[in-house]
């Protein structure tokens, strides 16, 4: 059966439940993972934090915190395989550049992000330094220009070490698609780190970078925040510029951040996000300082999430989702009402509707924004209009075969396929049966979740249906692996803030593998779930987000 009939029939297939009455959401109490740590580590320090405060009072230098990560990076690296691209004689100079300044007293020229690491996940452009995508087919390709996100790390005083591993275009949930390497879970290297964003996220983990940027277009920031152990922030579309992010579904991408902690990411995102000239769909709202909003845990009261309400998913908690994952949700439900919230169910009667429309919408935008990757070099201008053409070029004798060679020998199988079945979704004659009628359950999602959020402050579920699976595993039944995004593609379609947070562990691996809570608010609320997720990081006690790559050393 052709994959777009495939994506038919599951958007049919699906009827809509009878939403029941309200009830109250009471957590099941069950034993703690016997692989979490016996100790209490406290809660989770700002890295950044650290930083700015060692370098401005002299007790380190930036070379000396660039070289510690660096010698990280380069121990690691073989085994993770996060990075495509170190440039880390550039990362080098940098530091020694910041030094200078700080030595010459120019304190007050040093950047809330002064010394900073940050992996670039190679779909985001980055000037003088590879940008990819993952693909064959942008093999070399150096863009003379920063993604306006990395640019504004880079004049907040970050330093970009390199670019991060992805599937192909950011189309995939593994990293498995990326056609240069397969990066691994730093918790156990026979397992995936998730995708698309796997390099960034494992990088984090592996305290490669301090932070990292990735991007999120159907959970492709927070499935692998869950599954690494880090935390993982998708924010509201528009809240943060695409200007030189590689489009793939351009009504649903989003530049996201990862962090080791909740004060780290909103660090990230206070820094990146705000309107830009260069991306019309880009918000004007105000940007709050997110993370002078945190409250530190001497100074939270005993009940701080008290009146505090928030709706658990009641579809994501069902068939399809592991056990061992269902346990660590009600665990962190159970955590929030203790600090003085209030849970309950909620149902979202569309909930199961948004996988398949989902991916029929994202394959036809994907077919228009790919079509630039022919393999015809040019740069120019008609009538005013610059044309800009990518793509690695095959020798052949006429146009056509130029443009069929190019595009076959350059684009993997996952890229190939998706142009196909989005390119069969918006033909003539198929345009209603499926683009039009996934725009309309698009629509029914956004209503689903408006209504939810009426009533709750925020709502909560799983980040993804299992801990992270074994290497080759799904990379061969794409159904299966599509149904793993069943819990983030939603919020996409929504066009909803999100931020994943670790919250437990469940069997695996060989200390137990990580799972992340799921936390979503209003259009631009992102303050708000930083604020909740920082209290619960904050007072999550018995857990050691620590990845044993890292423990044995």
């Amino acid at each position: 059966m052709p994959p777009p009939l495939q994506a038919h029939r599951l958007l049919i297939s699906h009827r809509r439940l009878p939403t029941p009455a309200r009830r109250r959401f009471t957590a099941v109490s069950s034993v703690q993972s016997a692989h979490a740590t016996t100790l209490a580590p406290g809660p989770a320090t700002s890295s950044i934090l650290s930083i700015r405060e060692s370098l401005l009072s002299g007790e380190r230098t930036a070379a000396d915190i660039t070289s510690e990560y660096l010698a990280r990076l380069r121990r690691t690296e073989p085994s993770v395989r996060s990075f495509i691209h170190v440039a880390d004689a550039a990362a080098e100079r940098e530091a020694e550049e910041l030094d200078r300044r700080i030595a010459s007293g120019e304190k007050d020229a040093v950047g809330p992000l002064a010394g900073v690491l940050v992996g670039v996940k190679d779909n985001l452009c980055t000037a003088n330094m590879p940008s990819t995508g993952g693909s064959r087919i942008l093999d070399g390709y150096r863009p003379a220009y920063d993604a306006t996100a990395v640019r504004r790390l880079r004049e907040a005083g970050a330093i970009v070490v390199g670019k991060t591993n992805l599937d192909e275009f950011g189309m995939g949930s593994t990293t498995e698609g990326s056609a240069f390497q397969v990066t691994t879970n730093p918790w156990d290297d026979s397992r995936v780190p998730g995708g698309s964003s796997g390099g960034s996220a494992s990088a984090v983990s592996a305290r490669q970078c301090v932070v990292s940027l990735g991007s999120d277009t159907g959970g492709s920031v927070r499935q692998p925040a869950s599954f690494c152990g880090v935390v993982g922030l998708k924010p509201t579309y528009g809240r943060v510029s695409r200007f030189g992010l590689m489009a793939y579904a351009s009504s649903l991408d989003v530049v996201g951040c990862f962090g080791s902690s909740v004060f780290d990411t909103a660090t990230i995102l206070s820094v990146v996000a705000g309107h830009d000239k260069m991306d019309s769909t880009s918000s004007s709202q105000d940007v709050p300082d997110y993370a002078s909003e945190l409250v530190s845990l001497d100074l939270l009261e005993s009940k701080p999430l008290n009146g505090l309400r928030i709706g658990i998913i009641q579809e994501t908690l069902g068939e399809g989702v592991d056990t061992g994952v269902v346990s660590s949700i009600k665990d962190a439900a159970s955590h929030l009402e203790r600090l003085g919230s209030v849970v309950e169910e909620v149902s979202l009667p569309s909930f199961s509707l948004g996988l398949p429309a989902y991916y029929i919408l994202a394959s036809s935008e994907a077919s228009s924004n790919l079509s630039r990757y022919d393999g015809i070099s040019v740069k120019g201008f008609i009538f005013w209009s610059t044309i800009f053409r990518y793509g690695r070029q095959v020798s052949a004798d006429d146009l056509n075969e130029i443009y069929g060679e190019s595009r076959a020998n350059g684009l993997g199988h996952e890229v190939k396929m998706r142009i196909l079945m989005g390119t069969y979704a918006l033909s003539a004659g198929y345009y209603d049966a499926y683009y039009k009628r996934a725009q309309q359950v698009r629509t029914l999602v956004k209503e689903s979740f408006k209504g939810a959020l009426e009533r709750y402050d925020i709502l909560i579920s799983p980040a993804a249906p299992s801990a992270a699976y074994k290497i080759g595993e799904k990379i061969n039944d794409p159904l299966a692996m599509y149904a793993g995004d069943i819990m983030t593609v939603n919020v996409n379609l929504a066009g909803l803030p999100a931020l994943v947070v670790p919250c437990g562990f469940v069997e695996g691996g060989a200390v137990g593998l990580p799972v992340g809570l799921q936390m979503i608010g209003s259009p631009f609320s992102e303050g708000n779930l930083l604020r909740v997720g920082h209290i619960f990081e904050q007072t999550l006690q018995n857990f050691s987000f620590v990845p044993p790559l890292l423990a044995e050393r």
